[in-house]
């Protein structure tokens, strides 16, 4: 709104986007208005750091197998039709490779041992105090380091590793124990030039353009602040007027945002969403979408 717009013109402006957006019923026009002076601590949701932890970023993947409680909300049916439609957001593959250098691998998939952690290279986990504690010196050492990590490394058993469209081309780790041995190890790979091939077996999750296109058709999806599911304001709209709606809890970091699904196809719900948006809701699907084209460009 400009400075010198007049609130007739705003009010006007206001009407002609509730008639666009099919808000001309009393109680959608209500939660529209309501909904979009609220004041709330959005948040702008964080990008994938570049990082050798899986686990620092958007733990997407875990939507193709989201099990049937991970909605909360009133209404089974509501839940399981969001379900149903976050299932198809990311797909998964699964290769095997006969000859798999490992010196190519660069994440780790075993927890860091703290989620900000900025550490990008595994050459950068050899430098630092959790590295530095695993001495590699010679040949032997290294057998003993990766054998740590990988106790069938001699027996040439398969090493399992995944791949994220949304972390481009990096390859990661699959083991869940000893990552800074493995790591470790492998920085004094590339380092010696040894060439340490096994058979791999590779799980690929990619973003689905066309589960995004249902998703973004079919459903609001916006990051809402802890701090709004003690709000009156903001749960009187969610629950005064028995809208549908469903809440995914994904992220993990401290104070993470919880997604809201709100159902295009009732017009409450509708405009309630489309309120959230006008006062600073993040749009988790504009967010997906982003990712989605910058990882196929």
């Amino acid at each position: 709104m400009s400075l010198s717009e007049s609130p007739s013109s705003l009010a006007s402006r206001l009407s002609a986007l509730a008639q666009r957006l099919g808000l001309s019923g009393r109680v959608a026009k209500l939660v529209f208005e309501r909904a979009r002076h609220l004041r709330l601590p959005f948040r702008v949701l964080p990008e994938p750091a570049t990082t050798v932890w899986w686990q620092a970023g958007p733990p997407l993947h875990r939507l193709v197998d989201l099990p049937r409680d991970a909605l909360s909300g009133p209404v089974q049916e509501d839940k399981a039709a969001a379900r149903a439609i976050l299932m198809g957001i990311v797909e998964r593959e699964t290769l095997h490779l006969d000859d798999f250098d490992l010196r190519r691998i660069d994440g780790l998939c075993s927890p860091p041992p703290s989620l900000d952690s900025t550490l990008a290279t595994f050459e950068e986990v050899a430098a630092c105090p959790l590295g530095r504690s695993v001495r590699i010196i010679s040949y032997k050492d290294f057998l003993k380091t990766i054998s740590q990590a990988m106790p069938r490394f001699l027996a040439a058993e398969a090493v399992e590793l995944r791949q994220a469209s949304w972390y481009g081309e990096r390859f990661f780790w699959a083991g869940e124990q000893h990552g800074e041995a493995f790591a470790c190890a492998i920085a004094y790979a590339r380092l010696r030039g040894l060439e340490v091939t096994l058979p791999a077996e590779l799980t690929r999750y990619r973003l689905s353009a066309s589960g995004l296109a249902e998703l973004r058709q079919r459903y609001h999806m916006l990051a809402m602040p802890v701090q709004a599911w003690s709000e009156p304001a903001f749960m009187s709209l969610l629950l005064d007027h028995g809208l549908p709606y469903a809440r995914l809890s994904l992220l993990r970091y401290p104070d993470a945002p919880e997604f809201l699904l709100l159902p295009k196809d009732s017009p409450a719900a509708n405009a309630l969403g489309e309120g959230l948006r006008l006062a600073g809701a993040p749009d988790m699907i504009s967010y997906l979408e982003a990712l989605q084209q910058r990882t196929d460009s």
